[in-house]
């Protein structure tokens, strides 16, 4: 791997962050990355927290109409609490902090310490976990359930929402809604950092077959030579039980890092077909690489309810460097 060793990986790519996004402020001795304009004058700061590995989440969402900072962990680890605690302090304009992080129990006490520490610092703080993984017993419940595509959504739209110059308590109870409103499958035939040298220390536990995810967790739908049509079915599928969506969505089909767009876009032809048999219109399509597993192959689908207030936010300028439209 082109890597200098595992130890030093994160503080290199974050460098190259930097190098490649000037108008980012990057701090690599405390791993958090930045918005150039923080704090933004009488705004809600938004800050994301999660392991290395996953890029471009979270860090890659910083900038204008997402997130206002992002703290990377080591390689599929929480990062530490008093880093996240440093950015709610670096980015409040005194309207209030909102954190974010996908739901893992092996990361929820140091998000809610994240909280307490910055509250210490005199920052006013909500805290959203996004549990939007299908696969994971729980979902939705906290404990035992997993973040995945769903982050994208919440950070766009909420972070969008900020933007507009809705308060905290606003921006909270969006992200929550739109958090409740997300359902992710993921479909892989691989375990994810399945090489020794990998910067995540080597295969998921059990080594190779079919997994998912920072953990190795296993995939919702495992690949089996069933082609495009054989896999997107039981996905979509198992997402419509799951929402049972009563008007338009947003669909997100990543890629998991290791999966060519060619066929993630033959993935997304078949889900639009299947979602139009079943009448359920997609309003808006994302397609590429945003929450990634290193190089697992295979990818995710998400799907989001949505309504006319929440298209308008999606279509908002947005100015990150993994996402940009708009003015």
């Amino acid at each position: 791997m082109l890597i200098n060793g595992a130890d030093r990986v994160v503080e290199d790519a974050l460098r190259g962050l930097a190098g490649a996004h000037p108008g980012l402020t990057v701090d690599t001795a405390h791993r958090i990355v930045l918005r150039g304009d923080a704090p933004v004058a009488d705004k809600v700061a938004l800050i994301a927290g999660g392991g290395s590995g996953h890029e471009p989440m979270p860090t890659g969402f910083v900038g204008h109409g997402m997130l206002d900072a992002a703290c990377a962990g080591e390689v599929f680890a929480f990062p530490l609490p008093g880093r996240m605690a440093r950015a709610a302090a670096a980015v409040d304009s005194g309207r209030g902090v909102l954190l974010m992080a996908g739901s893992d129990p092996r990361g929820a006490p140091g998000f809610d310490r994240a909280a307490e520490l910055a509250e210490d610092e005199g920052v006013a703080v909500d805290a959203v976990l996004i549990a939007d993984d299908m696969a994971i017993p729980g979902n939705g419940e906290g404990a035992g359930s997993r973040g995945a595509g769903g982050a994208v959504f919440v950070a766009r739209l909420a972070g969008a929402a900020a933007e507009s110059g809705a308060s905290l308590e606003q921006v909270a109870a969006l992200a929550r809604r739109v958090a409740g409103s997300c359902r992710s499958c993921r479909i892989t035939p691989s375990a994810c950092g399945d090489t020794e040298s990998s910067p995540a220390h080597g295969p998921a536990p059990g080594g190779g077959g079919p997994g998912a995810g920072g953990g190795g967790e296993p995939a919702h739908v495992q690949q089996a030579g069933a082609g495009t049509a054989g896999t997107v079915e039981p996905a979509v599928e198992g997402l419509l039980a799951e929402l049972r969506p009563g008007g338009p969505v947003l669909l997100l089909v990543n890629g998991m890092g290791g999966t060519p767009l060619l066929e993630l876009y033959a993935f997304t032809a078949e889900a639009h077909r299947l979602l139009a048999r079943r009448r359920v219109s997609v309003a808006r399509t994302l397609v590429g690489n945003y929450v990634t597993s290193l190089d697992t192959a295979g990818c995710s689908v998400t799907l989001c309810q949505a309504d006319d207030t929440l298209l308008r936010l999606w279509d908002s300028p947005v100015r990150t460097p993994a996402l940009r439209w708009g003015g």
